[in-house]
């Protein structure tokens, strides 16, 4: 299970070691090769989605005429629920889940029509960025999921530390500039077009409430809420020797099963609605990794354990050639 870290963190954990998940993967396929018929897209997954899309356009029209602490009410109990996994539901998409990779351009295309709900454009930048987290995973100045060196220095303190989570889609927002900038790409400028102009169609249509309610319910849902302990959870070191966590509990559900954490960046072509079979196949490389059942927990242990901030990361330095997305 490793040991707990026992010194308050002034730097991240340095390793000299490549990812574990690579050579877990050789192993596990090299012992069980039906692993590989678990790869290629969900074909429910395009259905489910264009559902939880319809559901939001429905909210829209339902709030449009509600008192605002009711929009407020609704924004964060039901609206910052659909929103955030519908982040989630882009991340299955950025791995082609949706029609396969035989038609990446249709995933691309697809991730900005699942995008319109959330109101944020992000879902082209994202694709661009997370591919890289899984090839250099904690690569210096590489992986954006790592927080930058003034995350790690001021947010160390437990006030600090939940305003940092409570603006979490902000810092997500602003790392890559700070950290691995690129040149904005043709499919970015036009989500970043359709978004606005959907966002602009939304206000014409239906006022303020509704866009108030796609916009914070993003914020909400991606900040002081419990499904966002996924992003503590996945990768912060709560303890010593171990830089990916699984999570097993019911949000799952909601969150196409990103809590199968350790399983999904072994196999990252394998849909998140099969990551349940890759553990149960392959049990005993799972079972005795530290993993979670609660991530309300996790946010809480986070922000209340001084010896947790956001340097409690492992990162690494990357040598030889290193292609991105």
């Amino acid at each position: 299970m490793g040991n707990r870290v026992t010194l308050a963190r002034e730097d991240f954990e340095w390793v000299y070691t490549d990812q574990p998940h690579a050579d877990r993967r050789k192993e596990i396929l090299a012992k069980y090769p039906e692993i590989k018929s678990l790869m290629g897209p969900d074909p429910r997954l395009k259905w489910i989605v264009c559902t939880m899309v319809a559901v939001q356009f429905l909210a829209f029209y339902l709030v449009k005429d509600l008192p605002w602490k009711w929009v407020m009410f609704w924004t964060y109990v039901f609206g910052s629920c659909i929103n955030h996994s519908m982040t989630l539901a882009i991340h299955e998409i950025s791995h082609n889940t949706a029609f396969g990779n035989n038609r990446a351009k249709w995933n691309r295309w697809f991730a900005i029509f699942a995008n319109l709900p959330i109101g944020l454009p992000y879902s082209a930048s994202f694709k661009r960025y997370h591919l890289d987290h899984h090839r250099y995973l904690g690569g210096d100045g590489v992986d954006v999921d790592i927080p930058t060196d003034f995350e790690g220095w001021f947010f160390c303190t437990r006030l600090r530390k939940l305003f940092w989570i409570m603006f979490q889609p902000l810092f997500y927002a602003i790392r890559p500039l700070c950290i691995n900038p690129k040149p904005i790409s043709q499919l970015e400028l036009i989500n970043v077009a359709i978004q606005l102009s959907f966002n602009a169609l939304l206000y014409w249509t239906c006022g303020a409430k509704p866009l108030v309610y796609m916009m914070m319910g993003s914020m909400l849902g991606m900040g002081l809420h419990p499904i966002s302990g996924h992003f503590i959870a996945e990768h912060y070191m709560f303890l010593k020797g171990h830089e990916t966590y699984s999570y097993y509990g019911s949000l799952n559900l909601l969150t196409f099963n990103v809590g199968y954490h350790n399983e999904h960046h072994d196999f990252p072509s394998v849909p998140g609605c099969r990551l349940p079979m890759v553990k149960k196949i392959a049990a005993e490389y799972y079972r005795d990794l530290p993993c979670y059942t609660s991530w309300v927990k996790v946010l809480y242990d986070f922000i209340m354990d001084d010896e947790l901030s956001p340097y409690s990361r492992v990162k690494r330095r990357l040598t030889g050639d290193v292609k991105q997305e």
